[in-house]
């Protein structure tokens, strides 16, 4: 091939233009935004929590001052005294989260299937009791389930106090403090906790999913169970944290509607931090109630199949 016929040369790539690094200045951007938090998780979680852990080993009185000591036996004495509150707190916790569960998911279903217009009216009126002080809340229980009242009596036309008094949860003709009247104050005051997740989740829920379902011959039943429950699983899960985690610890209830029979953990801490003024004791009982509803909440979400929430 001659010099006349030959191809001619490639002509030269262009180089690509270097891509220049971020300014200092811009990567650091992301971490200043952050910075409000973390210093609000610190000041107001980290440091009380370190706080709370030294009051724990500490020794002393409140004449000659606390003073840390080391002391773990703390731990286990207040455990081995006070296990019954835990356990009980633990009870309280779970029945009125499952009742929550049964009373808010048809509630969320409703209002997320059903309600149509008057669908934020609903949600208003889920959120409604917040604008009301929580102990205020409490306190009317006292009024709705005081003995000789319209709630005693339906109760006990329909047979239901027969039945709560063989399970030791009520007492003769009356529900103020009994475990009943403290598990519906419970029920009652963490129940938008509940409903409001579920609702997140099943308004998700593609409409035209059910209606694959049934044009395959699946009845209603077979709806909720195949698709509608399995969707909103992740609603369940974090509307049953939201509502244990806080009954669990809380004292309220059990000392507006129970007794000293129906005294939770919350009540004994309360109690030790301003009435005894033990506050090692009082900080013990706390990071064990920490302890045991991390261990419970873990355990929990790891069976629901939902890890990704931890």
């Amino acid at each position: 091939m001659t010099a006349a016929t030959a191809p001619p040369a490639p002509a030269p790539l262009a180089e690509e233009p270097a891509v220049r690094p971020a300014p200092r200045r811009k990567r650091l951007v992301p971490y200043w935004l952050l910075l409000p938090g973390i210093l609000w998780l610190v000041v107001f979680f980290v440091v009380p929590l370190i706080y709370q852990a030294s009051t724990s080993v500490q020794t002393g009185s409140l004449e000659n001052g606390f003073h840390v000591t080391w002391h773990v036996q703390t731990y286990w004495d207040v455990l081995r005294e006070y296990y019954p509150q835990f356990l009980r707190s633990l009870l309280y916790a779970a029945v009125a989260t499952l009742l929550c569960l049964v009373v808010g998911y048809p509630l969320a279903y409703l209002i997320a299937f059903r309600a149509g217009r008057f669908r934020n009216v609903l949600l208003v009126l889920v959120i409604a009791p917040f604008f009301t002080s929580f102990l205020i809340r409490t306190l009317a229980w006292k009024t709705i389930l005081a003995d000789g009242g319209p709630v005693v009596a339906l109760l006990n036309a329909a047979h239901i106090l027969d039945l709560t008094n063989a399970l030791g949860w009520t007492s003769g003709d009356r529900v103020l403090a009994t475990p009943l009247a403290v598990v519906t104050g419970l029920t009652y005051n963490f129940l938008p906790f509940m409903i409001l997740p579920l609702y997140t989740s099943l308004e998700r829920v593609d409409h035209r999913l059910h209606e694959a379902a049934g044009d395959l011959y699946a009845t209603p039943w077979t709806t909720f169970r195949k698709v509608t429950f399995p969707m909103s699983l992740p609603g369940v899960v974090s509307g049953t944290l939201l509502t244990f985690i806080p009954s669990s610890g809380d004292y309220v209830n059990a000392q507006l509607l129970g007794s000293a029979d129906t005294k939770m953990i919350g009540s004994v801490i309360q109690s030790q931090f301003l009435t005894v003024l033990d506050y090692p004791a009082a900080a013990a009982l706390s990071f064990i109630l920490m302890a045991v509803v991390l261990f419970v909440v873990s355990f929990y979400i790891r069976r629901a199949g939902t890890e990704e929430l931890l």
